[in-house]
């Protein structure tokens, strides 16, 4: 095209042209011929021509459609957003209140909708991979926990317990770690050396954490109810009272098993770890309780656990940062999907769109 063509197109196109009538078009709106070829398949309900168009067309459409439907509605929009904000904020002090007061049956409620909640949703979007993931990790923990709620409790029953959940605990930790990687190095470019679209990186790395955070989560929350169950059945620790056992000497408290070797000594199999109470355990066992089953007291004596002095390597300390993470993430999870789903509820109920 000419530029005396483009120049004329743009004067009227801006509504100078006085030969063609006095109508006025914003500056910089430069009507789009594929929107208005959509908007005339929305308005005139032209559902046939919607086949023949594209994948990026149809997204297109969609959104236009969106659009089309909602204008002139800022004042509902606006009503909405408010009614969002309140919500939250009343069922974010009505959460705390509950994990104050009643800390168990929230604990309960939180691990059961971190538990379904995710699930339902990908079955009725048929995310199959996340389903059969999912499928697997609740066949095996649901054997484990089985084996944790047992009366009387097998002496190897809490190493297995711990290793499941500290295996689990480390792989949600590095699929976080390597998401991460993957994110920022799509920032900086490095997808191109290998001809992929930004686009698949992102969506991979994200994969990752979220599939880390997920697990992490759900493993966390189910271990620390089998480390209650489990140290209440060894006798050494009760949740709510005084320890219906006698700890003897060289005998861990978590496990209830003797300990292989004095405080202080290299094992060829595990250490004994003593605790600044003066009660020693199996090293892997108070890993395990104070990590994984999120405990930060003696079991025996409940007396506070420095996790700073327990993990003084730096290469630990990611963990109990990614513990405190994990926590953080449940309301995400859990909540924020109800507190959604009661939202639309007062929506519709509202007459609101």
């Amino acid at each position: 095209m000419h530029l005396s063509a483009v120049s004329l197109t743009t004067i009227k196109m801006a509504g100078l042209d006085h030969h063609h009538g006095h109508q006025h078009i914003p500056r910089g709106h430069i009507p789009n011929p594929l929107d208005e070829k959509l908007l005339r398949i929305i308005r005139e309900n032209l559902t046939d021509q919607e086949l023949h168009l594209s994948e990026e067309e149809r997204w297109r459409l969609e959104h236009l459609r969106l659009h089309e439907k909602h204008k002139g509605h800022d004042e509902m929009h606006a009503e909405m957003v408010l009614i969002l904000m309140v919500v939250t904020i009343i069922a974010q002090i009505g959460l705390v209140a509950w994990k104050k007061n009643h800390y168990k049956s929230y604990q309960l409620v939180s691990m059961i909708g971190v538990w379904v909640i995710p699930f339902i949703l990908c079955l009725h979007n048929h995310w199959w991979r996340f389903i059969f993931i999912w499928l697997l990790f609740s066949s095996i923990t649901i054997i484990v926990v089985k084996k944790a709620l047992e009366r009387p409790l097998e002496q190897t029953t809490p190493r297995q317990v711990y290793k499941w959940f500290l295996l689990i605990y480390k792989i949600c930790c590095g699929l976080g770690v390597v998401g991460y990687v993957i994110i920022m190095i799509t920032m900086m470019g490095f997808n191109f050396l290998f001809g992929v679209k930004p686009n698949v990186w992102m969506d991979s790395g994200l994969l990752f954490i979220f599939y880390g955070l997920y697990y992490g989560v759900l493993g966390r929350d189910i271990a620390e109810v089998c480390a209650d169950k489990m140290a209440s059945h060894v006798g050494y620790y009760t949740p709510h009272g005084m320890p219906t056992r006698t700890l003897e000497p060289g005998v861990c408290a978590v496990c209830g098993n003797p300990q292989l070797v004095p405080e202080g000594e290299e094992g060829i199999i595990e250490n004994t770890y003593r605790l600044s109470c003066g009660h020693t355990f199996h090293e892997f066992c108070i890993r395990g309780w104070c990590i994984v089953g999120k405990k930060q007291t003696c079991p025996y004596c409940k007396e506070k656990v420095d996790l700073k002095k327990m993990f003084c390597n730096p290469w630990e300390k990611p963990h109990v940062f990614y513990g405190q993470l994990l926590d953080w993430i449940r309301l995400l999870v859990a909540w924020q999907p109800a507190i959604i789903f009661l939202v639309q509820g007062i929506n519709n109920y509202l007459g609101l769109q």
